[in-house]
Formats: C-alpha cells, structure tokens, sequence
C-alpha cells in the first residue's frame, strides 16, 4: 500500500459502538411495561402484605394487619382523606395517565390483543365496531384457536384469584387454591370464584378497550379533574408534512383517536403508544418524533420552548396547575397527620363487661367479660378485678389466649353481698404492656 493511500486511510474516522441503540419511544414503552407489571404485583402484595384488606367475618376493614373498629375513626378517615385528595393532585397534572400505565384493565386489554395477533395473525383484531376478525389464511387451525383459548382461561383463573387476597389470608387462599378443608372457607366461594373466572375470561376475549371506553366508571371520576393543562400528547404541527399519508399513530391507538389531535375531554389514556410509534418512524433519521407529552397548556411556539429546555418548560407548565395543587395538598396533609395519630394511639385490644341476665326476674349475679384481640398475632390477656375481696367473687378464667385476632368471654359471677351498691374494677393486661380497665356498678339486694 502507497504512503499516500495509508495517509488517506488515516483520516477516516472510526466510531466504535457497543450495543445497538434504542429509540427514546422504545424506552418509554420499556417503563410503561414495568409500570403496569409493578401494579399487578403490588394488586396481590397490598392484601398479603396486611396493608389494606376486609376480613369477612370479622366485618372489618384490616390496615397494616389492624381491624379497623368505629372506635379507630381517625385512623381510617384519615387513610381514604389522604388518598383521595392524592389522587385529585394526581389526576390534575397527569390527567388519564393511570389507564395507559397502571389500569389492570389496559394492561389485560393489550396483553390480549397481543397475544391474539400472534396466534390469529397481524390483522387479527376485535373491533369495537363489531368487525368480525381477520384470521391469517395460515393460521386459520383449530390449533391456533385452541391454544388462545387455553391462555385466556389460564390467565383468567390467575387473575380471579387476586380478589380472594382481599378477603382471606395467604394460607387460606392456598387451602383454597390445594383444595383443602378449612373452616374459614365460605361454602359457596368455589362458585364465586366461577363467576369471577367466567367475567375475567370475556373480558379478555371479547370486551377488552371496550369497556375503557363507554363502560369504565372511574375513567368519569379521572375527567373530573381533567382540564386543559394537564399531561396531554402534543403534535409538532410545524412539521406536519413529515406524517402526510403516515397514520401510524393512529393505527397503534388503542382507544381509536388521533394523537395528533386530542381535546381535553377524549378518550386518550396518555399510554404513549402513538409517541413510541412516531418515534420509531423518525429515529432511523436522527430525528425526534413529531408527537410528545406535554404538561400544561402550552403558550409558547415548540421552537422557543425547545430553547428554553425541559427544566424551563416544566416550571412554566407546572404555574398552570399550582392554584389546584395549592388547596389540595394541605388536605392531603392533614390526611396523613390523622392516620399518623391513628395508629399512634390505636388500641390493639377492647375489654368490656356487660351484665349476663342468666335467671330473668332475680338479682344480679353474673357478669360477662368481653375481651378482643384485634392485631392479626399471637398474644395472652390477663384478667383481674378489684374492689371486692377474693372470697367475693368468681372468675372462670384468668387468662385468654388468642392465636389470631378475635374475641373471647370470660364469666365473672359475685356471690350474695350484703346490701348496698359496690364499685368494682376489671382490669386487663397483654403481654406486650397494654393495659385497661372497665368500672362496673353492682347492686346487691341481700340483707342489709
């Protein structure tokens, strides 16, 4: 080789890549698919984990392993304050963003028309306008129609069971799931279960984005706070001769709109779909997609908005919502200070005591002592009176063991005293240090 074709030869740049590059729009549908798997994992992990579940045949709501008694009013109050004026704050600068990222339904809906194009072929779709599916001439085989059934029932059986979670303990839910007796076990839950798996499997294959659009309740509430400065997608109108005869965005909605052209009161979820397929069209030519999310209402052309960066835009956006945020949050606040100082001064045990009219017309002999456990562990109550001699009355035990949560009696019985009017004292003690005591007012009707 010449001097002068080696000199040439080294003036040739040489870019060294490791990896392949992704589109931002790729990235993005790549924590959407975390997002909306992170929401199916913690849908089980918030029952089991005893943050927030009902227990059925205690009646009772059960915070972080707690029952929830009228009593403990401030604690709960302060749970759903805190999270609805949560929500309010979220709905008013995300808008619809919990449908696209986080709704169970969405996620169901997209897994499913996935998993029907892959079996069915690429133009496979149920359409909410009652087209019938196009079925790929190579695909049409009772094989393909076998296997998404079975996958539909599948999923359908898992997910009917996460319900479950909310009213009865892992263990119980395993005796369920393995077919073993237990006694907290409603008789008829199988059955329930059926109906569940039976809802969840036309769901899947029939109903899907249907119900997001004219059936969902919840999507109502969302609009609600929905105004024209929350997350919405933005077109970059200035370069609209890029997408002319394109659609794409529109082909990938799943709600049927046009990205390029939402309103503050449309059917779009903020999924970012129609952002990642726009952007998978430009990316090959070093190019940003025309479509993005924008937060607020936009009052600057694109081009000086670009100059001014993320962190400038996100300011100007954000000093549109302030005056709802402002009013919100201080609730918000106060929500958490209540529950803070519910469970501060919640009270894992009740004692009460309560007369037992055993013999209708006679005196008074007999009391009943009520006693609660209300924390889902193990843990021993220590029964005591005081203000009578020992040879006055009679317990019929000293002691009441709880394995779980629950209720105990214990029979407290006062023999004959002389006439009068007698204060007595029952006093209950746990293992872990909490104490309490409930003042009872006997009348005895014997000889003065």
């Amino acid at each position: 080789m010449s001097t002068g074709a080696k000199e040439a030869l080294s003036r040739i740049k040489v870019t060294v890549e490791t990896g392949h590059a992704v589109s931002s729009g790729a990235v993005l549908q790549r924590r959407r698919r975390a997002v909306q798997l992170g929401t199916l994992v913690l849908a089980v992990l918030i029952p089991v984990s005893g943050l927030l579940r009902i227990d059925p045949a205690a009646a009772t709501f059960v915070v972080l392993g707690r029952q929830i008694w009228f009593s403990d009013f401030a604690l709960m109050a302060g749970f759903w304050l805190a999270l609805a004026s949560a929500l309010i704050i979220t709905y008013s600068t995300l808008g619809t963003a919990f449908c696209g990222w986080s709704c169970p339904q969405n996620t169901l809906s997209e897994w499913a028309d996935r998993m029907t194009k892959k079996f069915l072929g690429r133009r496979a779709e149920v359409s909410l306008e009652g087209v019938a599916l196009r079925v790929s001439a190579g695909k049409q085989k009772w094989m393909s129609w076998a296997l998404l059934g079975g996958l539909f029932l599948a999923a359908s059986m898992g997910l009917a069971l996460i319900p479950l979670f909310y009213f009865y303990p892992p263990e119980v839910v395993w005796s369920f799931i393995t077919f073993r007796h237990d006694m907290r076990l409603a008789p008829s839950l199988y059955w329930i279960y059926t109906i569940f798996v039976l809802i969840v499997f036309v769901d899947v294959a029939v109903v899907r984005h249907f119900f997001c659009r004219f059936m969902c309740i919840y999507r109502v509430w969302q609009h609600s706070f929905k105004t024209r400065h929350t997350l919405h997608i933005a077109y970059d109108a200035t370069r609209g001769e890029q997408c002319a005869a394109c659609n794409y965005c529109v082909t990938v909605c799943p709600v049927d709109i046009d990205p390029r052209n939402t309103t503050t009161f449309d059917s779009c979820i903020n999924c970012g779909l129609c952002v990642s397929a726009c952007d998978s069209l430009q990316f090959p030519k070093n190019e940003s997609g025309l479509l993005f999310f924008e937060l607020g209402e936009r009052k600057l052309p694109l081009s000086v908005g670009r100059m001014l960066g993320a962190g400038a835009r996100l300011k100007n956006n954000l000093g549109t919502l302030r005056g709802r945020i402002v009013w919100v949050a201080p609730v918000t606040v106060i929500g958490l200070v209540m529950f803070g100082w519910g469970i501060v001064h919640y009270q894992p045990h009740h004692l009460s005591v309560y007369r037992a009219d055993i013999a209708h017309g006679a005196a008074i002999h007999d009391y009943r002592i009520e006693l609660s456990n209300k924390l889902y562990r193990p843990d021993l109550l220590k029964v005591s009176v005081s203000g009578l001699a020992a040879d006055r009355y009679r317990l019929s035990a000293r002691e009441a063991v709880f394995s779980t949560a629950g209720r105990q009696s214990l029979m407290l019985h006062i023999n004959d005293l002389p006439r009068g009017l007698y204060t007595l004292m029952v006093q209950a003690e746990s293992s872990n240090g909490w104490h309490t005591r409930y003042r009872v007012q006997h009348y005895a009707g014997g000889t003065p």
